[in-house]
């Protein structure tokens, strides 16, 4: 069971990844891909997998509230 949550959670987070530049819904979808993917690690015992995986969660979130911040700052925007 434990082999088919990480399958599912590797799968949807590279999917996510691919669709990334179609919106910053997508790049949220791959923070909890990469989240999904950490907790699997540490729950398998690969440790040092978990910890990369969640570092690259706090990067894609960092990616998508720079996203999101840049779509409301362009022409023809309100303040």
């Amino acid at each position: 069971m434990l082999t088919a949550f990480g399958i599912a959670s590797l799968v949807f987070m590279m999917l996510m990844y691919a669709l990334e530049q179609r919106g910053p819904g997508f790049t949220l979808g791959f923070v909890a891909g990469c989240a999904l993917a950490s907790s699997y690690g540490f729950l398998s015992g690969a440790w040092p997998f978990g910890a990369v995986e969640a570092v690259w969660s706090a990067v894609a979130l960092n990616r998508y509230r720079s996203r999101r911040s840049g779509a409301n700052s362009g022409p023809g925007t309100r303040p």
